[in-house]
């Protein structure tokens, strides 16, 4: 599989992007206290196909659903049903779309109405904090080690845990392709591949408050945290240029 996109392969996938963003922008403001996920579901499917694209993750196999959901302990994966949203709640949309052949993929963690502790919020802005610094990582001619390493550092700082088995990844005609980019080093930096312009991946901070094991759920779909603990996700599909990263998403 060639890893780095054509200018044209960008340019639908920037568009996608767009599409995510605008998406986001108008789900969010439907979430509140007493709105179950299945709807919130319904209407991020809606929205996509509104702007003329598709939802990316009923694409994966025996997956019926546009986002993934996850609230407090439950980190990813976690499919939308009747449960409704209360007071302080920490919700995660994980969403993806597929526009002229392309995926993007963006998720954003945040409280529902009024947090229940401070603590709270501040865990999910050291969690976007984390993200920025990640994706600045993300440079031409170094090594994409540097990504995971700049994510296991900061939320190292922060006494905040990795969950270590979940990882970023490569994005285009497949949701998920190489290479995999995980939140702490597994190997040596200098052994990790060198960053060239027209690679896109879709970065992700996944961690919690606790030691950062997981579980799956009755499902077998939704993974939560192994001791409850509190968990988010921050993810951004970029694609690294001459100079810089660009964020699609």
């Amino acid at each position: 599989m060639n890893l780095i996109k054509t200018s044209v392969e960008i340019e639908i996938m920037r568009a996608g992007g767009l599409i995510l963003q605008q998406v986001m922008k108008e789900l969010i403001p439907f979430v509140s206290v007493g709105v179950s996920t299945e709807k919130i579901d319904q209407k991020a499917e809606q929205l996509i196909r509104k702007h003329n694209a598709l939802p990316s993750f009923n694409t994966v196999k025996d997956y019926h659903w546009a986002t993934c959901l996850p609230i407090n302990d439950q980190i990813v994966h976690t499919r939308p049903s009747s449960r409704v949203l209360n007071e302080g709640d920490v919700l995660t949309i994980d969403i993806g779309c597929l526009y002229d052949g392309y995926h993007t993929d963006y998720a954003t963690s945040f409280i529902v109405g009024q947090a229940k502790t401070p603590k709270d919020q501040g865990f999910l802005q050291q969690g976007k904090e984390t993200l920025e610094m990640a994706i600045k990582s993300l440079k031409n001619g170094r090594y994409l080690g540097e990504v995971s390493k700049t994510i296991m550092d900061n939320l190292n700082k922060y006494g905040l845990a990795v969950v270590k088995e979940l990882t970023g990844h490569g994005i285009g005609k497949q949701l998920h392709e190489d290479p995999f980019i995980p939140g702490w080093c597994d190997r040596p930096v200098e052994e990790t591949m060198i960053v060239r312009p027209g690679l896109v991946i879709a970065i992700e901070i996944i961690y919690a408050r606790g030691s950062g094991k997981m579980k799956y759920e009755a499902d077998n779909w939704s993974i939560a945290t192994a001791d409850h603990s509190l968990s988010a996700c921050f993810e951004h599909t970029v694609v690294a240029q001459e100079n810089s990263a660009l964020i699609l998403t």
